[in-house]
Protein backbone atom coordinates (compact mmCIF):
# COMPACT_ATOMS: atom_id res chain seq x y z
CA UNK A 1 0.00 0.00 0.00
CA UNK A 2 1.40 3.23 -1.03
CA UNK A 3 1.30 6.20 1.14
CA UNK A 4 1.21 10.16 1.64
CA UNK A 5 4.96 11.14 2.26
CA UNK A 6 4.96 14.90 1.49
CA UNK A 7 3.08 17.69 0.13
CA UNK A 8 4.02 21.15 -2.06
CA UNK A 9 2.97 24.03 -1.42
CA UNK A 10 3.16 26.27 -4.76
CA UNK A 11 2.73 30.14 -4.27
CA UNK A 12 3.14 33.33 -6.18
CA UNK A 13 5.60 34.40 -3.41
CA UNK A 14 7.72 31.86 -1.82
CA UNK A 15 9.45 34.45 0.27
CA UNK A 16 6.36 35.71 1.94
CA UNK A 17 4.91 32.30 2.28
CA UNK A 18 8.18 31.63 4.08
CA UNK A 19 7.90 34.27 6.83
CA UNK A 20 4.07 33.41 7.00
CA UNK A 21 5.04 29.73 7.75
CA UNK A 22 8.10 30.06 10.24
CA UNK A 23 6.06 33.10 12.19
CA UNK A 24 3.20 31.17 12.72
CA UNK A 25 3.94 27.64 13.23
CA UNK A 26 7.40 27.37 13.53
CA UNK A 27 8.41 25.70 10.50
CA UNK A 28 12.06 25.63 9.11
CA UNK A 29 12.54 25.86 5.40
CA UNK A 30 15.67 24.76 3.55
CA UNK A 31 17.19 25.57 0.06
CA UNK A 32 18.21 22.95 -1.85
CA UNK A 33 20.35 23.19 -4.68
CA UNK A 34 19.31 22.86 -8.62
CA UNK A 35 18.38 24.40 -11.37
CA UNK A 36 15.05 25.41 -9.92
CA UNK A 37 14.33 27.79 -6.65
CA UNK A 38 12.74 24.81 -3.92
CA UNK A 39 12.69 24.75 -0.29
CA UNK A 40 11.98 21.73 1.73
CA UNK A 41 9.74 22.24 4.82
CA UNK A 42 10.39 20.95 8.16
CA UNK A 43 7.35 20.97 10.00
CA UNK A 44 7.87 19.14 13.14
CA UNK A 45 10.14 17.05 15.18
CA UNK A 46 11.10 13.26 13.80
CA UNK A 47 9.64 11.63 16.19
CA UNK A 48 6.37 12.85 15.89
CA UNK A 49 3.55 11.56 13.65
CA UNK A 50 3.10 13.73 10.14
CA UNK A 51 4.68 14.98 6.63
CA UNK A 52 7.37 17.48 5.81
CA UNK A 53 6.93 19.04 2.27
CA UNK A 54 8.17 21.72 -0.13
CA UNK A 55 7.93 24.84 -1.61
CA UNK A 56 8.66 26.60 -4.96
CA UNK A 57 7.40 29.59 -7.00
CA UNK A 58 4.29 28.67 -8.68
CA UNK A 59 4.85 28.11 -12.36
CA UNK A 60 1.37 29.87 -13.84
CA UNK A 61 0.92 32.18 -10.53
CA UNK A 62 -1.47 29.66 -9.16
CA UNK A 63 -1.87 28.75 -5.43
CA UNK A 64 -1.61 25.13 -5.08
CA UNK A 65 -1.08 22.40 -2.66
CA UNK A 66 -0.14 19.18 -4.25
CA UNK A 67 0.32 15.52 -1.88
CA UNK A 68 2.77 13.13 -3.49
CA UNK A 69 2.62 9.32 -2.89
CA UNK A 70 5.47 7.26 -2.63
CA UNK A 71 5.73 4.25 -4.96
CA UNK A 72 8.27 1.87 -6.15
CA UNK A 73 7.88 2.56 -9.72
CA UNK A 74 6.50 5.69 -11.08
CA UNK A 75 6.70 3.97 -14.47
CA UNK A 76 4.36 1.25 -13.37
CA UNK A 77 2.04 3.46 -11.03
CA UNK A 78 1.37 5.87 -13.96
CA UNK A 79 0.03 3.28 -16.11
CA UNK A 80 -2.03 2.61 -13.45
CA UNK A 81 -3.28 5.98 -12.86
CA UNK A 82 -4.10 6.22 -16.64
CA UNK A 83 -5.66 2.58 -17.04
CA UNK A 84 -8.10 4.18 -14.00
CA UNK A 85 -9.25 6.98 -15.76
CA UNK A 86 -6.37 9.31 -14.41
CA UNK A 87 -4.05 11.62 -16.58
CA UNK A 88 -0.68 12.32 -16.36
CA UNK A 89 0.04 16.22 -16.61
CA UNK A 90 3.70 15.95 -15.30
CA UNK A 91 6.01 13.34 -16.81
CA UNK A 92 8.00 11.04 -15.01
CA UNK A 93 10.88 13.74 -14.25
CA UNK A 94 14.42 12.98 -12.42
CA UNK A 95 15.38 14.31 -9.13
CA UNK A 96 18.75 13.60 -9.73
CA UNK A 97 20.59 12.08 -6.60
CA UNK A 98 16.74 11.73 -5.02
CA UNK A 99 14.55 9.86 -7.34
CA UNK A 100 11.36 10.67 -9.69
CA UNK A 101 8.24 12.12 -10.18
CA UNK A 102 5.52 12.48 -11.76
CA UNK A 103 2.16 15.02 -11.31
CA UNK A 104 -1.42 13.32 -12.04
CA UNK A 105 -4.79 13.92 -12.20
CA UNK A 106 -6.89 11.60 -10.67
CA UNK A 107 -10.23 11.00 -12.34
CA UNK A 108 -12.30 13.74 -10.87
CA UNK A 109 -9.33 15.66 -11.39
CA UNK A 110 -7.77 16.14 -8.49
CA UNK A 111 -3.97 16.91 -8.60
CA UNK A 112 -1.17 14.65 -6.83
CA UNK A 113 1.66 13.75 -7.29
CA UNK A 114 3.88 9.89 -7.54
CA UNK A 115 7.31 9.86 -5.80
CA UNK A 116 9.56 7.24 -6.13
CA UNK A 117 12.78 6.73 -4.27
CA UNK A 118 15.86 6.10 -6.47
CA UNK A 119 19.47 7.42 -5.43
CA UNK A 120 20.84 6.66 -9.13
CA UNK A 121 18.03 8.97 -10.67
CA UNK A 122 19.85 11.66 -13.29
Amino acid sequence: MSKVIRFEFQVPNPEEAIEFYSKSFGWTFEKMAGPVDYWFITTGESQRQGIDGGMMKSPDGATRTTNSIEVPSVDEYIKKVVKNGGQIVVPKTAMPNMGYFAYCLDNQGLLFGVSEVNPEAK
